[in-house]
C-alpha cells in the first residue's frame, strides 16, 4: 500500500491538470473524474490503495479539491489529517468533508426522540444505547464531530471560510462537488445525521 501510494506522487495525472481527490469511496461510491483513494484492498473500489492514517501521496500545492464522506471519524488524528489535506491543496483549493452529526444526535437524545436513531451497527432498546451506537459505531468511530469542533480543527491548520452546508445535499462550490452529492446519505433537512463542512485554503 505504501509503495502504491508513493508511485502516485509521480503519476502523470498529478502534473499540470485539474485534480480532484475522493478519500474513501468504499465499495459503492467511486466517482468518475476523481482520483479515488481507499485503504481496503479487498473490497474497496479505488484507483489507488492508500492508508489515510499516513501522509497523502501528493506533492504540496498540487490538488484542486478533496472530498470525503463518513471517513475522517475513523482516523486517529483529525488534526494531522486536516493538516496534510491543507498541505496538498493548491492555494484557493477546497475540501468538502462530511461525517456523523454529533450535534443532531445529542439534541435528539435530549429530546428523547428514539425514532431518530437507527439500529446500525447494533440493536439497542434504550435511547442511551442508540446514542452510543451512533457516536461510536461498535468502536470504529474515533471522534465525535460537531460544528464547533470541526471548525476548530480546520482553522487551526490554516483553512478559512469554513461553512456548514444545509441542506446537506447542497454545496457552496457546485463546479467542484455537485457530482458528489448523489452518493451522500444521512442528509435530512431537519437534524441531519450527516454534518457537511466546506473549507478553503487561502490564496
Amino acid at each position: 500500500m505504501w509503495i502504491n501510494g508513493r508511485r502516485h506522487k509521480y503519476f502523470k495525472r498529478n502534473k499540470n491538470k485539474f485534480l480532484r481527490v475522493h478519500l474513501g469511496p468504499g465499495q459503492k461510491n467511486y466517482l468518475d473524474g476523481w482520483i479515488n483513494l481507499d485503504a481496503n484492498i479487498f473490497s474497496g473500489v479505488a484507483d489507488f490503495w492508500v492508508d489515510l492514517r499516513h501522509q497523502l501521496p501528493f506533492k504540496p500545492n498540487s490538488v484542486d479539491a478533496f472530498y470525503s464522506h463518513h471517513v475522517i471519524e475513523h482516523l486517529p488524528d483529525l488534526k494531522a489529517h486536516m493538516r496534510d489535506v491543507f498541505r496538498c491543496l493548491k492555494p484557493g483549493g477546497h475540501y468538502r468533508v462530511c461525517g456523523p452529526n454529533g450535534d443532531s444526535a445529542v439534541r435528539k437524545y435530549v429530546e428523547g426522540d428514539i425514532e431518530w436513531f437507527s439500529d446500525f451497527p447494533e440493536t439497542y432498546e434504550s435511547i442511551g444505547g442508540k446514542l452510543h451506537n451512533f457516536l461510536y459505531c461498535k468502536g470504529e468511530h474515533l471522534a465525535v464531530l460537531t460544528p464547533s469542533f470541526f471548525e476548530e480543527i480546520a482553522t487551526s491548520v490554516g483553512f478559512i471560510q469554513c461553512e456548514f452546508v444545509l441542506p446537506v445535499k447542497e454545496t457552496k462550490q457546485p463546479e467542484l462537488f455537485s457530482d458528489c452529492l448523489e452518493t451522500e446519505f444521512g442528509c435530512e433537512d431537519t437534524f441531519p445525521r450527516t454534518i457537511a463542512m466546506e473549507c478553503r485554503k487561502p490564496w
